[in-house]
């Protein structure tokens, strides 16, 4: 049976990248878009190791108030409204759609799994007009647990009624691609630019430059 395949969503489908104007108006740096990104990771994970628990853009909101803060430079209320709405319409990379159709056509199962609160997932997958190739999307906020805590993937199999080991993680982040192996999903990794595997631990058995090349390594491994 081929395995179900499971897709992060931002970075992965939706490119994050076009959030760049909004940082490089508020701070004159479009780096500060990095700099937000990963305080919002470390501090989702961080909340799924110590606690508490924040609902993903209540996290999203008070890391860009701590970008502002560290640099001196206070985040308007409007501002920051701006770029939470901004993250619902995200674009998909411009390979996505077509390479999702081939998965599609080629009769595997699709999903996605995100920290973004069921609400927002169902928003950015709507307005990335990615609804017709998913079943089901899947948020952490089910279980208040972040990837890559092992929960997250195990709860994707249980509400799908398979073995973990049906699984494949699509994902753009090592620590994502680390979460769902150590869990016992397969995974495929999507090298996109300024990406890269943790070299400490095995890679997965798909990798590809982006997600036309993933999906293509995808079939040959689950239908060839």
């Amino acid at each position: 049976m081929a395995r179900i395949i499971v897709f992060d969503v931002n970075e992965t489908l939706l490119d994050v990248q076009t959030l760049s104007p909004y940082f490089e108006h508020m701070f004159g740096d479009k780096n500060a878009l990095k700099e937000w990104f990963s305080l919002l990771l470390l501090h989702s994970e961080a909340a799924t190791l110590a606690g508490p628990y924040f609902e993903f853009g209540t996290l999203a909101g008070a890391t860009l108030d701590m970008v502002g803060a560290a640099r001196s430079q206070p985040v308007a209320e409007a501002e920051k409204k701006r770029i939470l709405e901004a993250i619902l319409h995200l674009p998909p990379h411009s390979e996505v759609k077509q390479a999702l159709g081939i998965l599609k056509n080629a009769g595997l199962r699709m999903v996605t799994l995100t920290n973004s609160s069921q609400k927002a997932v169902e928003q950015q997958v709507h307005h990335a007009g990615l609804t017709e190739f998913f079943e089901k999307n899947f948020s952490v906020d089910s279980i208040k647990r972040y990837k890559p805590a092992p929960e997250t993937y195990r709860m994707v199999a249980a509400g799908l009624g398979v073995e973990i080991g049906q699984l494949r993680l699509v994902a753009a982040h090592a620590w994502d691609i680390l979460g769902a192996m150590q869990a016992g999903c397969s995974a495929a990794f999507v090298a996109r630019k300024g990406q890269s595997l943790f070299p400490l631990v095995k890679p997965p058995d798909v990798i590809g430059s982006d997600l036309s090349a993933v999906a293509e390594r995808i079939i040959l491994r689950e239908k060839g």
